[in-house]
């Protein structure tokens, strides 16, 4: 039980707003108790209202159950505690109110426009203070800092999307009443709660521990080939696009195309090597990367096979070096294979000849070259060769 002004503290809504809301049974409030469930409703009401919906809509949403969400106040706690100014957290923790408000900003909490924090935000603050007391650079902690949060934000999406798709959507369509909809929802959530940490905890060390040994791996060959460049990583950067989708988009249209990346990239995704990671997705294009040229390559060619109708993958490789920051990979060597992937035609696996050196003699893979080419944005032509797999009777 909470007050009517601590309600409309954690709405953003006037007590009087709420009374009347309350009245017209689209916020659940029950002999005038109030809850932080209540409170949660009435902040979704408000953003409705300023959308443009009557309440006879809401009424109608709560009706069907589609308001029956303000459980998860309970369960994920934070809209009640008491709010800290920056000021104070600035004080609290030690840092300067300009990084607590960077570092918000970062996690995506429009902390110049609120100006407040709660408790669990400075808890959080406190803990990155500590790193940073033990000597962790800070252009390194808050690069961390935004790949935590592009990261987790999709998987909060992700539970969200898939919680709502196959729980909520469906005790809709069997039109179990909003409040025993709520009670089920809410039991459901519970029990997936806790799963959720242990779970993402196993597979972050899990990948931890992989990487680590990896990059322990990339740095000790780097040192024995004398090809160190500091600031940089090396690997092998690879770019997947389908040929002539544009077209293929006109002709079937917006949702055959859409459905059909989506196949794209979860076929990219299954059936990549297990060093190898997918960096990033724009429209139709993948851009992998990989500390091993071999098993990319080797990726790359049998991946095309899985394509025999249009619009077919093509796909562009270089070995190189880059900048890594915020989990993506910049420099000349990325430019460089996205202007390769460009000139490879449909169900071609096109490499520099810095891929052909690193791989050398292979018994699955054999190269043609093509000569040397002009790319744009480059001054020198680049030799490039079409990577394909040897015929059976060739391997050895």
């Amino acid at each position: 039980m909470i007050s009517l002004t601590e309600a409309a503290r954690i709405s953003g809504v006037s007590a009087s707003t709420l009374k009347r809301w309350a009245g017209a049974r689209v916020i659940p409030v029950r002999d005038g108790r109030w809850t932080t469930a209540a409170a949660a409703q009435a902040r979704v009401v408000a953003r409705m209202r300023e959308r443009g919906h009557s309440l006879e809509d809401l009424r109608r949403a709560v009706r069907d159950g589609r308001l029956a969400f303000g459980y998860v106040e309970d369960l994920i706690p934070g809209a009640r505690e008491r709010p800290i100014g920056r000021a104070e957290a600035a004080a609290q923790t030690g840092l300067e109110e300009e990084l607590i408000e960077r570092v918000m900003t970062l996690l995506g909490t429009p902390t110049a426009l609120e100006g407040t924090l709660n408790e669990q935000d400075v808890n959080a603050i406190e803990s990155m203070g500590a790193v940073l007391g033990a000597g962790f650079p800070l252009v390194a902690l808050l690069q961390l800092v935004r790949v935590y949060a592009q990261s987790i934000r999709k998987i909060a999406e992700a539970e969200v999307r898939l919680f709502h798709l196959y729980v909520h959507e469906p005790l809709i369509r069997q039109g179990v009443d909003a409040l025993e909809m709520a009670e089920e929802m809410e039991g459901l959530a519970r029990d997936l709660l806790p799963l959720t940490s242990p779970l993402m905890q196993y597979i972050h060390e899990r990948y931890l521990r992989f990487y680590i040994e990896q990059d322990v791996v990339g740095h000790m060959e780097v040192d024995f080939g004398g090809m160190r460049q500091m600031g940089r990583v090396q690997m092998a950067f690879c770019f997947v696009d389908l040929t002539g989708f544009v077209r293929y988009t006109e002709e079937e249209g917006d949702e055959e195309a859409l459905d059909l990346i989506e196949r794209f990239i979860e076929t990219v995704e299954a059936t990549l090597p297990a060093e190898a990671l997918v960096v990033k997705t724009i429209g139709d294009e993948v851009m992998i990367v990989s500390p091993d040229p071999v098993t990319l390559t080797e990726w790359a060619v049998g991946f095309l096979t899985l394509f025999k109708e249009r619009p077919q993958p093509r796909v562009g490789i270089h070995f190189g070096r880059a900048v890594y920051r915020d989990g993506d990979y910049f420099g000349t060597d990325v430019n460089l294979t996205h202007r390769v992937v460009a000139r490879a035609l449909g169900g071609e696996v096109m490499v520099t000849t810095a891929v052909a050196d690193a791989i050398g003699g292979s018994g699955y893979l054999e190269f043609d070259p093509i000569g040397r080419v002009e790319l744009k944005g480059f001054p020198e032509p680049a030799e490039l060769l079409v990577a394909h797999a040897r015929e059976p009777e060739d391997r050895t």
